[in-house]
């Protein structure tokens, strides 16, 4: 018997070299489209965008309208003046969730991660949509998937459970 979908999701690669040409936000993509995978969603696509406000906000809004129960992006979430993710995402998202992002950000730490534990990264929702923003190397990524994935779910869960109720 196959295991219940928790959800359709979209991954959003926010990396200017990928935009130009590098292929490192492929792998990225591929990646977290596997994580998601064999989390049980249904993983519509990965989209690679540079690191520019209006882009990734955009492409998180192109997520939410196309009904996706999650959007994970990867990138763009530390202090250099490129990394403006998360002010993209403030403008999207209807509430904020800061107990997940502080679990993602403790147990990257707690893994090594360092630009998990530093990642000014948010997660909220918006509309029915989950948002999440995670730090780009591959021990955040794993680590930020695994601490996200059961969190999401639930978290998902609770949203379909509030339009049944609307």
């Amino acid at each position: 018997m196959d295991a219940p979908v928790a959800g359709r999701a979209l991954v959003v690669i926010v990396d200017d070299r990928s935009a130009h040409g590098d292929p490192g936000g492929t792998a990225t993509g591929k990646l977290v489209t596997e994580l998601l995978s064999e989390g049980g969603f249904i993983v519509d696509g990965a989209l690679i965008v540079s690191s520019d406000e209006v882009e990734i906000r955009n492409a998180l809004n192109t997520a939410v309208i196309g009904g996706v129960d999650l959007v994970i992006s990867v990138g763009g979430t530390g202090v250099g003046a490129r990394d403006v993710t998360p002010e993209a995402t403030a403008d999207v998202l209807d509430r904020q969730i800061a107990g997940v992002e502080e679990a993602i950000r403790s147990s990257g730490l707690s893994a090594g991660a360092m630009d998990a534990g530093l990642s000014r990264g948010l997660v909220g929702t918006s509309g029915s949509t989950l948002v999440v923003n995670l730090a780009s190397s591959r021990a955040a990524i794993r680590d930020g998937m695994a601490t996200l994935i059961p969190l999401a779910k639930h978290l998902i869960e609770e949203l379909s459970d509030l339009e049944i109720d609307d």
